[in-house]
């Protein structure tokens, strides 16, 4: 019997050999197919379709699949080894994962730089000319680190065990170091001198790739004990660059506020503004700031991961088959699928527009209860629908958020009419619809003001990369401006939260 088996997946038309018996998480990761809980059967977020060939049905999967699921062919590629040839049906990645293209006034300088946005799920990363800001090429991919676990803690439970903390951070400095290769590669710029690497990311991606201990942010009162700027040699993270370039990771704002937002705050000049304007970053540690040039006051709440579409019942990223728009049209709920094709779940901008308009069509009370009853569903497109606990995930997740904006404006001392601005980054504040978060409660504020703004934190890390300090007090006018607010330790916050998590029974 030969070593090797053979692997087609469906619908990409990708075909490879594996030595039989490797695990599938090992290698369909790449392809698309998402471990949510860090492929420790916990969650149903890797089904694959067996199309030709055989997995061996496990208890998990007996446990997490109905015998509906199992019959037609879906396993768990967590609990999967290739042990025969095998044909597997899964979605292609189509998550967007945002460059950058803004124009922004810059100092010259010499030679190339490296901008890279290091997120949970994904990074992008841009070479510029720093002498005219040019980008030469973009880069981007899923973080690897994401077989260990799609949101933060996961990733922290994973290394705070054995040598969880050294697995992770070789692995995305090796990531890392592919990309800046590819970039050289596709500008022509080889023999280029690349001046500088400039590295923005949460709180964790901070300590992970810097090697940093995680412990402290896995138990109360979640704070790190270094979290300032770092700094490296390209050599010292394994890169062979030719000049042996600097490599700044920016410091956190405190917390689990990290070098993301502060990039996002240099990128939306929000602390040189006169007037009272905001920054939220939408995702499973949603990060909040309200200030000005006077006073900054930063936040974190865990808003859970259904913006990203996890712990939905058919809750999947935003890929070929998933449900990413819905709008009421004859008084009808009307969906528009990624890829034209027959729809198979729903993402997050797709979730917060069918709870939007299930409370318009009135299928849906303001205290979140289907008008049929808590054990109904309410069906969308196909085989796709969303069901109670959906709805209950999307509640926690908003009223974290829309809580954390009210108390950071409370202990400002001003109120919502107060705002000016409020800026949305990252993919998901770039594609969900504001009218439905309005909708929902999520954004409380009038549509003109809501200004999606991009990849800011890519944006930021680039501004940096015309700051060459390598001073540790790079950043010390900025980090002096900002406070963090631990909401966790808000006396008020639990009150808050509660209120916050209903729907309004209109707008």
């Amino acid at each position: 019997m030969s070593d090797l088996v053979h692997i087609e997946l469906e619908p990409l038309g990708e075909k490879f050999a594996l030595e039989r018996g490797t695990p599938l998480q090992d290698v369909l990761f790449a392809h698309g197919v998402e471990f949510t809980c860090g492929g420790r059967a916990r969650c149903k977020g890797c089904r694959v379709r067996v199309v030709r060939g055989a997995l061996a049905i496990t208890p998990e999967q007996e446990q997490l699949l109905t015998r509906e699921e199992l019959e037609a062919g879906w396993r768990l590629a967590c609990c999967a080894k290739a042990e025969d040839d095998l044909t597997l049906e899964l979605g292609q990645w189509e998550a967007a994962i945002l460059a950058d293209n803004s124009v922004f006034a810059f100092t010259p300088g010499e030679g190339l730089g490296v901008a890279v946005d290091l997120g949970t799920t994904t990074i992008v990363a841009q070479l510029l000319d720093l002498s005219n800001a040019h980008v030469l090429a973009v880069r981007s991919t899923l973080n690897l680190q994401a077989r260990h676990g799609a949101d933060v803690m996961s990733r922290v439970s994973f290394a705070i065990k054995g040598d969880g903390l050294l697995r992770l951070r070789n692995l995305v400095r090796q990531q890392i170091g592919r990309l800046i290769d590819e970039l050289r590669e596709a500008a022509r710029a080889s023999s280029q001198r690349i001046k500088t690497v400039t590295v923005v990311g949460n709180t964790v991606m901070h300590h992970l790739f810097c090697g940093i201990d995680v412990a402290p942010l896995s138990a109360y009162p979640f704070e790190p004990v270094r979290d300032g700027l770092e700094t490296f040699r390209a050599s010292e993270l394994g890169w062979s660059i030719p000049g042996d370039p600097s490599v700044r990771f920016l410091p956190c704002l405190g917390g689990f506020v990290g070098s993301d937002i502060l990039a996002g705050i240099l990128a939306t000049r929000l602390e040189e503004s006169d007037a009272l304007v905001g920054l939220v970053d939408l995702g499973t540690n949603g990060e909040i700031v309200i200030g000005n040039r006077e006073r900054l006051l930063c936040a974190s709440t865990a808003a859970g991961p259904a913006f990203e579409g996890a712990r939905i019942s058919m809750g999947m990223r935003a890929a070929t088959g998933a449900i990413s728009k819905v709008a009421v049209e004859r008084g009808a709920l009307n969906c528009h699928v990624l890829g034209n094709v027959p729809p198979r779940g729903i993402c997050g901008s797709g979730l917060v527009d069918a709870v939007a308009a299930g409370l318009d069509l009135g299928l849906i009370q303001p205290s979140g209860r289907l008008r049929n009853g808590a054990n109904g569903s309410l069906m969308l497109a196909g085989p796709v629908s969303i069901t109670q606990t959906d709805i209950r995930e999307l509640q926690l997740a908003k009223g974290a958020i829309a809580a954390g904006i009210r108390l950071l404006l409370a202990r400002w001392g001003a109120a919502p009419k107060d705002l000016t601005r409020l800026y949305l980054a990252g993919a998901f504040g770039n594609y969900i619809s504001r009218a439905s978060a309005r909708r929902i409660g999520l954004l409380r504020f009038p549509l003109e003001m809501v200004k999606p703004a991009g990849n800011t934190a890519l944006l930021g890390a680039k501004l940096a990369l015309f700051n060459q300090t390598e001073d540790q007090f790079a950043y010390a006018p900025l980090r002096a401006k900002a406070e963090h607010v631990s909401l966790n330790t808000d006396p008020h916050f639990q009150d808050v939260f509660v209120e916050e998590m209903t729907f309004p029974a209109s707008l």
